[in-house]
């Protein structure tokens, strides 16, 4: 089955109605690889950029390697595990492991709470920590160093003042998703890493090769974590897939995966909104869900077109302030453009929840 005629096919089990134009593109030919694959040759003028790879309805259609690495090599996606902590925190609500978003986390983690909490300690829930909503003075930024430096990771970021209340403003903060990870630990008496091997394990080519600890010996929630293009990209092909893998077992609820993608709150870095791990903006004139780390770690995904996208670059420098992060997003722009010319869009991109 070729892009086009796989569209349509959703197309038709939605129960939509096509256009003459669309029953046409039935039998259209697959996307034009090799205008995608030029744009990844082009792409070497980017300087940081390490490794894309580009994939349409669950087939790479191109891929590169830049400067001496590969789409197989493993590099730090820095901030993008952000959006594997939230699949697992998903997960961990399918199984009966954590009631859901709502579950207040301060009886979680009782005895690394302060000596003379906060009321609104008691506020917090997991949803809060997931979009970044907790209330609590950011470990990020320039409070990051203080924070990694300290004994005890949960204890500190528990113990910062409130600068907002919980469910207030966007506030990032790994110390946020760090918790996630400390909750998931001792809820299931595993570490982080057990869950994301066994619970992440059928998907194929996905693999965390390895994944930093704090003094605890509690994973890195959202950081520091060591994954190839390849598994990055099997990792967003699971969410494009509505939490299925290509032999069809249901690892993430497509519940899930709507949740996490809706907007919750916004970036006042970016203007970006951000749901439960995920960015969201429209880049090529259509809804983009990303997990986006330092130094330009990027997962694209965009439904409407069956796209998934990665890319690795230098995680030694910021993306952001560099303009690198810009250069990414223009070049997914110009995948996009790329695909929609091989094969216009069939679905209507408000069909998206959350379209952004």
């Amino acid at each position: 089955m070729t892009g086009c005629s796989f569209a349509v096919a959703i197309v038709l089990l939605l129960g939509m109605p096509l256009a003459p134009a669309q029953q046409a593109m039935a039998t259209a030919p697959a996307p034009a690889a090799a205008s995608i694959a030029q744009l990844l040759d082009d792409a070497a003028r980017i300087e940081p950029l390490k490794a894309v790879i580009v994939a349409r309805n669950g087939r790479i259609v191109a891929e590169r390697g830049y400067r001496g690495h590969s789409v197989t090599g493993a590099d730090n996606i820095k901030s993008a595990s952000k959006s594997v902590i939230s699949a697992l925190v998903g997960i961990a609500i399918d199984k009966g492991v954590l009631n859901g978003p709502e579950q207040k986390i301060a009886p979680l983690l009782q005895g690394e709470l302060p000596d003379d909490p906060d009321p609104r300690l008691h506020a917090i829930t997991i949803g809060h920590l997931l979009s970044m909503q907790a209330g609590l003075e950011r470990t990020s930024g320039p409070n990051y160093g203080s924070w990694v430096a300290s004994p005890n990771w949960v204890r500190d970021a528990l113990g910062r003042p409130f600068v907002d209340q919980p469910g207030g403003r966007m506030l990032y903060s790994t110390g946020s998703t760090h918790l996630l990870s400390a909750i998931l630990a001792r809820e299931t008496g595993r570490s982080t890493l057990a869950l994301a091997r066994d619970w992440l394990g059928p998907l194929e080519h996905f693999s965390i090769e390895a994944w930093d600890r704090d003094p605890q010996g509690i994973h890195f929630g959202g950081n520091q974590m060591a994954m190839s293009a390849r598994s990055l990209l099997a990792f967003g092909e699971l969410y494009r897939n509505g939490g299925k893998t290509a032999d069809g077992t249901q690892l993430v609820s497509p519940q899930w995966i709507k949740q996490s993608w809706l907007p919750r709150t916004r970036s006042r870095f970016t203007g970006d909104g951000y749901g439960y791990g995920w960015f969201a903006r429209r880049i090529g004139g259509h809804p983009v869900r990303y997990a986006w780390g330092y130094g330009g770690q990027m997962l694209y995904i965009v439904p409407s077109l069956g796209l998934t996208v990665a890319m690795t670059s230098d995680e030694n420098s910021a993306s952001a302030r560099s303009g690198h992060r810009d250069d990414l997003h223009r070049l997914l722009a110009e995948i996009i453009a790329t695909a929609q010319a091989s094969c216009p869009v069939l679905l209507d991109p408000h069909f998206f929840v959350g379209a952004t």
